[in-house]
């Protein structure tokens, strides 16, 4: 078993000030490893942004993650993908199906599918083309309401039975990300650990790094 999960980090809901934001994304880039960025933009009240948001956003943000070597993936929505030319989508399973995703983007994007607890939807998943599964949430969070709890066991489980990456997602933090690494995660989906991590995010990367050693 690997212990060496990378970090996967997802955009706040909201980005009030994009510019101010960019410079956030810099800095976490500049202290340590990161896999990639989902932009992850919705409302207040958790509904879709318009298109124009999404596309403002990602013209800020994916220069930054490409000249890093940072995978820039869209939620949701495999047809701002192709607008943008970001590196592919991440869905859920009220979302586009991986597999009309992957019709749309080809062979060559990534694509990522929420799986919640389940096993089966992951397997489902990878039969149709996922190139990983996104397990959570494993801690309570304050990015999105969340209806499962999954469980390191899940986690330990995928990785002796399947060779497709896995992101655990979730409330996860340095502080208790260890038994979650410990279980075999290839990546680590962090949100509000990192942009609202007191000292800023790049002292948050940091301290992912560390605790990530040290499992």
């Amino acid at each position: 078993m690997h212990l060496d999960s990378r970090l996967y980090l997802i955009s706040p809901p909201q980005v009030p000030d994009l510019a101010a934001f960019a410079e956030a994304f810099k800095a976490a880039l500049g202290a340590g490893d990161v896999a990639s960025l989902q932009l992850r933009l919705k409302s207040a009240d958790g509904s879709a942004v318009p298109d124009d948001d999404v596309l403002y956003a990602a013209e800020a943000l994916m220069p930054i993650a490409q000249k890093n070597e940072v995978a820039f993936i869209i939620n949701d929505r495999p047809d701002l993908v192709l607008k943008t030319g970001a590196d592919g989508v991440h869905v859920g399973q009220s979302d586009a199906s991986c597999k009309k995703a992957r019709a749309i983007l080809g062979d060559d994007a990534t694509v990522g599918v929420t799986c919640h607890d389940s096993k089966h939807l992951a397997l489902v998943a990878g039969e149709e083309g996922a190139d990983y599964v996104a397990f959570g949430a494993f801690f309570p969070t304050k990015t999105k309401e969340t209806k499962f709890k999954a469980e390191t066991s899940l986690l330990e489980w995928w990785s002796y039975a399947t060779t497709l990456p896995s992101v655990a997602i979730g409330g996860i933090t340095p502080e208790n990300c260890r038994p979650i690494v410990r279980a075999g995660a290839d990546f680590l989906a962090v949100s509000s650990a990192v942009w609202d991590h007191p000292e800023g995010p790049a002292a948050a990367i940091k301290a992912f790094e560390k605790s990530i050693s040290e499992a």
